[in-house]
Order: C-alpha cells, then structure tokens, then sequence
C-alpha cells in the first residue's frame, strides 16, 4: 500500500496499466465543478493500493438533480461508495448573491441541504457517502474580523464545515474527506490556481490534486478495512537523540530544549495513536536491559514500557525482528508501519518485507513529526472504547506465547487458561466495536463484508437477523470483543452471512464455540439445516477450509450443515451468558 503522494504525472501512468487482476469497486462521482482530473487521480491511486476503481462521473454541477431525482442515473450505478465534490468557490457565488438579511443564516441553510441530501441517499442507496468539505476562503472583505459578523462569508465557511463535522456523526454511513485541513497545511498557492479555474473551472492546483485523491483513497481504505493498526519504531536517534549504548541513558537528547524537543513531540504523538487503539512496538538493535533502561528512568520519557505492546531489542536484523514481533501480534505485516532514522536500515527492511510500510523520514528529526503528521497514516473509519485496552491486551497474549511453550501439549494449555465467553446481542454499547470489527479483519472472515456502525443497528433491529458478538477473557487478562457472526433466517435454513474473528485468539477453540452456538440457534428456530460460504480474498485463506473443519460438507459454492447429525465439536471455553 502505497499512502506517501505521487504526483499527477505518476498516477496518470497508473492508469495505462493492467487493471483486470485487481478487485473492484465502484464510485459515483458528482460535483459542482469539473471532475474528470479528479478521476483520474483517484483511479491512478486506486491501482497503487490494489484495487481497480470503477468510477462513474454525473454530468457538470448536477450534485442535487442526481439525488433527489429518483430516475436519476446515480441510482442506476448501483455504486459502493458515492462521492461529492463541492467547492468553496461555487459556495461563494451563491453567498453573493442573496441579500445582505439572508446572508445571515447562510450556513445554517447550507446544512440542512446537506442533511436533506445525505438523508435522501441513506434512504435510496445502501452505500457508504464521501463528502468533502470546503476549502478555507478568506475573501478579505473583513479581514481578522470575520469571526465576529454573519455578513462574512469567511465566517460562514467556517460555520459550515464545523456543521458538516457534526452531519458526520448523525448520519453513521458519511464520511468527511478533509479538504479544508489539507489546504491549510499546504497554503493557498499550492491548493489553488486562479489562472486553472479561470480557464478550466477546475478547483485544485494540479499539485494539490494528488493529496486529495490519496485522502479519498485513504478513506475508502479504512471503509474497506484496509488500515494501519501498528507503529514499529526503532530508538536511537528515531525514539531519541543519540546512542544509547555509547552515551547512556542520563546523556540522551529528550525533553524541552534545543533537538531533544523533536523527539519529544514524536513520542507525545506516538502516545496519542496508542491511545487510540495503535499498536506500539520496539525494534532496535540494542542490548534489551540498556534499552530499557530508558524508559524506567529517564524523567523526560513521554513513552514508558506499559505504553509497549512488544519491545525486541538484540543484534538480530530487524527484518528477522519484525517477522517476529508481527508472529506475537498475528496482523498482517502490511497493517504495520516502522520508523527508523537510519536510511540502510530503512532500505533492508523494505526488501525483506515488501508488504510493509516505511517512510522515507527526513534527515532531519525537527521535521519528523510534520513529515509523518502529513501523511495520515492511520486512518479509521469507526472508534470504539476497546482501542485504548488494546496494548494491554497484546502485553497479555505476549505472554501467553511464553507459557505455553511449558506445556506437553495445546489440550493442556488451553483448559489451563480457564477461559470465559460472554455472548451478546448487538446492542447500543457494542455496536462500535462490531462495525469496527467488521472493517478491520481481514484474514479470519468468511465474506469479508464490511458494514458502518449504522448498518449494524438496523441488522440488530431486524427479525430476519440474528447478530451475536462474543467476548472473551482468561486467567492473563480481558481479550475484549474478539468474535461476531451474523446469521440470516431463510425460509428452512439459518444463513452465515458473517462470520469473523480477532486473530488474536487463534488456536483458543473460539470458532468451534462459535459454530456450537450457531447449531444451537438453528435448532432453537426449528431449521434443520445452516449454510455458509466462503468467498476468497487475497488475505481471507485462513478460513479457507473453516466451514470443512467446523463439519460443512460442499454442495456447489455453499456449504451445508445438517445440524440433526450434527456432534458438538471439542472446546476449552466455558459456558457463555447471553446478554440481551
């Protein structure tokens, strides 16, 4: 996954290369000013990450007509994702245009056609809506003092992307594209040509372009599960100024004053993503108690080993490094993301691990931090409250990893372990993490659906849908939500339309619990018969042949279970509680 900018030029030679092995996806593209430079960029991203991006463009400043015209042809397209493309310059004219009274409640006016238009779309289309919101515009006419007047129409922009924030979070299938924080970290000048719009009536600067065609690439990544979930950082000179080793903890370069700041304020954010659920790990060629060492004593440490979820420090390469830490973690190495000041050390690593992301950090530490900051590195399409538990839980499964290396066999270990599932229904409290779910595994998913916080609501409201979310804790520790299925009643059959599972608990008898369970409702409802199906992605081969093992016998593409010949399969895990 390529997530640094290319430029134009680069994503239009993407485009004249072989899409047809890529999956595809397709896009509905509608703005009020020209798109098709727009397009370009997104589909010459798309191949850089994978996918072949199938995108249909509504003709010229028709973002209305196509959505409340219900014969309109955006709803012929069927389309995964709809994307609108507003510009702040159409927004103007039509602000200078009305009276000086109605200027007054012009963002509020704004808003509600948004609403109006994002509703109408929820209603008519299951689809996930991009909506980019506008560009900063200060038209100088009140200078500093626009904050402080209705009648500024920089004001009202304002006003207006604050309220698209907050459309953001009623409507739970629209996501922001942030146009206005990308154009105010590159400026004006590069955001924006006036000699272009003139002569195009197109709104961003070739050079601006490719930034927000990554951004939209970033977010349907997020939407499709595609995401960053660990930071791998290596320490001397990248964590801290200085060697460790050779000059000691107490003579390290951290904390307020001169160089030592910039690293300073690369661990403070390192510990905000950790905070939101990242995954933070060491990778260092250092002796592990002198490393150590630093985070135990040194006062100006914003990291601290809690903080870490695996800390490998030896004299091992780092590719043989990596490979481990991403065994104990059980992600896929290209979820990971390693930083390291030292450009051979950045160059092994991406030849032994192509998959991987590492960016290609500045010389210089004073621009780390805004380097990797620019890069959005780990965008998220759901939050939930396990994220902040969530190095606690892999601290835990590390050493799970040792203990059971002391067993004679798997069967010992596991029934040593005194594990405990609490199965649920999808409800208020845990819809976030089960949308979260859905979003983010990749390997153990049957058909990796992907589903927003909103569709997993109307899935629990529904009676033809029964939603199960399973929890699981042990002696170490709470592994948290970990497990849902989502099962369909036909009309003699329960059909699986999900089922996936945290790899964290691999090899913890989670999905013969889980296909126990899945009997047990068929036969409460009366069906005599379960049927599921595996539909192949390029990272999903681990269930490849779960509905074989789990006793599914093969008829055609599905798989059925009888469930009257059917014996409970073999497991460790404890009675579950349903909570409704």
């Amino acid at each position: 996954m390529n997530d640094q900018a290319l430029t134009f030029s680069e994503l239009k030679k993407n485009l004249k290369k072989d899409f047809t092995t890529l999956p595809d996806f397709k896009i509905a593209l509608l703005g009020d000013s020209p798109t098709q430079l727009l397009n370009q960029a997104i589909r010459g991203y798309a191949f850089s990450m994978g996918w072949n991006a199938k995108i249909w463009e509504a003709d010229f400043d028709q973002i209305e007509r196509q959505i409340l015209d219900p014969d309109s042809d955006l709803y012929k397209q069927s389309p995964d994702f709809v994307l609108l493309f507003p510009s702040v310059q159409k927004l103007r004219i039509k602000f200078y245009q009305l009276s000086k009274e109605k200027q007054k409640g012009f963002a509020n006016e704004i808003t509600q056609q948004w609403r109006m238009l994002c509703s109408t779309l929820q209603q008519k289309l299951n689809t996930k809506v991009l909506l980019m919101n506008y560009a900063p515009y200060d038209d100088g006419i009140f200078g500093s003092f626009s904050s402080k007047t209705p009648f500024s129409f920089t004001g009202q922009v304002r006003a207006i992307n604050v309220s698209l924030d907050n459309l953001s979070i009623e409507f739970k299938n629209l996501f922001l594209v942030d146009v206005n924080s990308m154009h105010a970290l590159v400026g004006n000048e590069s955001a924006f040509s006036s000699a272009v719009y003139i002569n195009s009536g197109f709104v961003f600067h070739l050079n601006f372009l490719p930034r927000v065609a990554l951004e939209v690439c970033q977010v349907i990544g997020a939407i499709k599960g595609q995401i960053h979930k660990c930071l791998i950082l290596d320490l001397d000179n990248t964590l801290w100024g200085g060697v460790v080793g050779d000059d000691g903890w107490e003579n390290l370069e951290i904390g307020d004053l001169g160089i030592g700041k910039a690293f300073t304020q690369l661990q403070q954010w390192a510990k905000q993503l950790k905070r939101r659920g990242i995954i933070l790990c060491i990778c260092s060629k250092n002796d592990e108690a002198i490393a150590k060492e630093v985070f135990e004593k040194h006062p100006d440490m914003k990291l601290r080993l809690d903080d870490i979820a695996v800390f490998v420090a030896n004299w091992k390469t780092k590719v043989e490094n990596i490979r481990f830490i991403q065994s104990v973690l059980n992600i896929g190495v290209d979820s990971m993301v390693f930083l390291d000041d030292n450009p051979f050390e950045r160059n092994m690593v991406r030849m032994g691990i192509p998959e991987l992301f590492v960016p290609e950090l500045p010389e210089d530490p004073e621009e780390y931090l805004s380097f990797l900051e620019s890069l959005h590195l780990f965008e998220i399409a759901s939050l939930s409250e396990e994220d902040e538990t969530r190095t606690k839980q892999y601290q835990e499964e590390a050493k799970r990893t040792v203990v059971q290396s002391a067993f004679a066999n798997e069967d010992e270990f596991l029934e040593s372990l005194n594990m405990e599932v609490t199965v649920s229904n999808f409800s208020g409290y845990n819809i976030p993490r089960v949308a979260q779910l859905t979003q983010r595994s990749n390997q153990f998913n049957l058909r990796t659906i992907r589903y927003t916080e909103d569709d997993i609501e109307q899935i629990g409201k529904n009676p033809d849908y029964t939603g199960l979310a399973f929890s699981l804790q042990d002696k170490y520790g709470d592994y948290g939500l970990i497990s849902l299925v989502i099962l369909k009643t036909e009309t003699d059959h329960l059909f699986i339309d999900t089922w996936l599972m945290s790899c964290r608990v691999l090899k913890r008898g989670m999905e013969q619990f889980v296909c126990n369970l899945m009997v047990e409702k068929a036969i409460d409802a009366g069906l005599k018969k379960i049927i599921g199906e595996y539909i192949p992605t390029a990272k999903n081969g681990l269930v490849k042949n779960l509905l074989a093992d789990s006793t599914f016998k093969q008829l055609g593409d599905k798989w059925i279970l009888e469930t009257t010949d059917f014996a409970p399969i073999k497991n460790f895990i404890h009675q579950s509680v349903l909570k409704e």
